[in-house]
């Protein structure tokens, strides 16, 4: 069924799906532009109940009165979304995602599809380096020194960034007391991951030695309140530097040092979910890593 699309500045209109079923409403983005239409049905079964939102809202400590307010919506609208399974208009998607700390294609399914999304996503995409090495000292250095909110390191070992970006350590420390979250998230040295990758790249334990470095590096940035550290011992495919909504994801493919393969410079877009993606992914290897003291 195709859906007509709204005039920049129409009024709201009311329509009838085609199988004569609830009613749905069409309005214009902020910018005058049509908006996704809000269905009546996020799937094809009627009535569906929409239980990840739900859950979202339960896990958030909100009420549906108290989540309405803060996307500035009616509360029935949001009772609608969540035992009807209507879907939202995208600009109260991505607001209600950014408030639950969930993405919208999470809470609705039913927009994994979507054209804008897709477009978001790719818009992220700022540059590619065919190597690590290629990624000038200066970007490093830029990245860090602009970060307000985060920065999140994962990687194996990341020798490089002690090797060959000065005063890196110093700077996380300084980012740090001024009250930008730090997370180091490096190799376990004695974790079967690590030397099973040590084995593929054809170094053996020189990966691990390579861990071992680099937690002596950043000791001293250990103590410094706001920087938060953990060892892992997971299988790692890609190489996450954060810095805000900037990312850094290095690649890993087999038999290769991950210093061989490409980079990929994205910065986050509302609507937009590599970078999401890849964040996710962050927060799993964290979970799981063992504090160091």
């Amino acid at each position: 069924m195709t859906t007509p699309l709204v005039a920049a500045g129409a009024l709201p209109t009311t329509q009838k799906t085609a199988t004569g079923g609830d009613e749905h409403t069409a309005l214009g983005d902020v910018e005058g532009r049509p908006d996704m239409i809000e269905t009546s049905l996020t799937s094809g079964d009627a009535m569906s109940s929409n239980e990840r939102l739900r859950g979202a809202l339960a896990s958030a400590g909100l009420t549906v009165q108290s989540f309405s307010e803060q996307l500035e919506v009616d509360p029935k609208t949001v009772e609608r979304w969540i035992t009807q399974g209507r879907l939202p208009h995208r600009r109260h998607r991505l607001n209600a995602g950014a408030l639950l700390g969930k993405p919208d294609h999470y809470l609705w399914e039913g927009t994994s599809s979507d054209p804008r999304a897709k477009s978001a996503s790719e818009a992220e995409l700022i540059h590619m380096y065919p190597n690590r090495g290629s990624v000038p000292v200066d970007t490093w250095l830029a990245l860090l020194s602009s970060a307000t909110e985060s920065v999140d390191l994962l990687a194996y070992a990341a020798t490089f960034l002690h090797d060959a970006v000065p005063g890196f350590a110093d700077e996380l420390v300084t980012k740090a007391r001024a009250g930008v979250r730090v997370r180091l998230l490096f190799g376990d040295p004695q974790a079967d991951a690590v030397q099973r990758r040590g084995d593929e790249e054809g170094i053996g334990e020189l990966l691990a030695a390579r861990c071992g470095i680099t937690w002596r590096y950043f000791a001293g940035a250990l103590t410094s309140p706001g920087v938060q550290a953990r060892q892992h011992g997971c299988t790692l495919y890609a190489s996450l530097f954060r810095f805000d909504d900037a990312l850094l994801v290095n690649p890993h493919a087999y038999a290769a040092p991950a210093g061989q393969s490409p980079v990929l410079h994205l910065n986050r877009i509302p609507g937009g979910r590599v970078v999401d993606h890849y964040l996710t992914s962050f927060d799993a290897v964290w979970n799981s890593g063992v504090t160091v003291q």
